[in-house]
């Protein structure tokens, strides 16, 4: 089994480490310092029980990978599009394409049914580059928990938790997903495949929506935009939009609107990715985590007056700094 993950940032390159360490045949495609660091070096883990190092296969061009049986992209929503031309030598007939990504996937509406089957979504798949290219029939979707960060090139911190959900579009325990539930599980990751992997999709969804662009707004951390007053409730409004959206979808929700604002007051002083990346000067992934909400309720025919909102404001914000277009 050849496992390629392109993007092998802090998430891609935790799976990296940990699939290394028991065997796996695992590659890398990266760049600048960070590939540099792991050719040189290999690639190193910290985690709570200690600092694992190993040698990585890892390049900038793909070419040098060959076609794989599984190509994790683990990049930010939108950096896929303008890169999928330069996975094209890691996919062969029977390649998985492993969506990793946070957000709404480009994919959500293949093999859904219905009236909306085959709907595509431009704000998180502008031109169809990722339906074109890939094929949705090649998709096995995967939500991602792990925290992590890059702390310097080829040193990778684990933060917390390690599962990877795993999920074929119409639900099927297929092959490959199982194979690949398998191979994570031995390197130690729990990796389940879920029947109804939408409804994960937008649990987690559900605080990326609205705690990403009110930090990023205010530059508050988890525990205050939670707790304090009128972001909590801008927050509880944009998610009770959301629940309408997906519910219309066919989503159903385990836990209720209050209990996950608690749950995002329960992590603590935490900044979320978007506000670190407003920090830091990286582009925001606006589209994957808002615009494509937005989207949904137009298909949908479901209002989002407080998402529509708060959207324009972070747009907005973005932009000055230069980080949107």
């Amino acid at each position: 089994m050849k496992i390629c993950i392109f993007g092998a940032g802090a998430i891609g390159g935790y799976m990296a480490v940990k699939l290394a360490r028991v065997g796996a045949n695992v590659s890398l495609v990266a760049r600048g310092p960070h590939l540099k660091a792991m050719q040189q070096n290999g690639l190193t883990l910290i985690e709570e029980s200690g600092k694992t190092t190993v040698e990585v296969n890892a390049s900038e061009n793909p070419e040098e990978l060959g076609v794989q049986d599984y190509v994790v992209v683990t990049l930010k929503a939108h950096s896929v599009p303008p890169v999928v031309s330069k996975m094209a030598p890691l996919i062969g007939d029977g390649t998985a394409v492993v969506s990793g990504v946070n957000g709404v996937p480009w994919w959500y509406f293949h093999k859904i049914g219905g009236p909306l089957e085959g709907t595509r979504l431009a704000s998180v798949d502008p031109g169809d580059a990722q339906w074109d290219a890939f094929g949705p029939d090649s998709v096995l979707g995967c939500v991602v928990y792990p925290a992590a960060e890059v702390v310097e090139p080829g040193v990778i911190k684990h933060i917390e938790g390690n599962r990877f959900s795993l999920g074929e579009p119409d639900g099927s325990k297929s092959e490959r997903a199982m194979a690949l539930s398998a191979a994570l599980s031995e390197a130690g990751l729990k990796a389940p495949v879920r029947p109804k992997l939408r409804d994960e999709i937008w649990v987690k969804l559900w605080g990326n929506l609205s705690f990403n662009p009110i930090s990023a707004l205010t530059h508050a951390t988890l525990d205050v935009l939670c707790t304090d007053a009128g972001t909590r409730e801008v927050a509880r409004n944009m998610m009770l939009e959301a629940q309408q959206i997906a519910e219309a979808l066919g989503v159903k929700f385990p836990i209720d609107v209050d209990r996950r604002i608690d749950g995002g007051a329960a992590v603590g002083a935490h900044r979320t990715s978007m506000l670190q990346d407003l920090d830091l000067g990286r582009p925001m992934e606006i589209d994957a985590l808002v615009s494509s909400v937005q989207e949904l309720g137009k298909i949908t025919g479901i209002p989002t007056p407080t998402i529509d909102t708060v959207l324009a404001l972070i747009r907005l914000r973005a932009r000055s700094a230069g980080l949107y277009s």
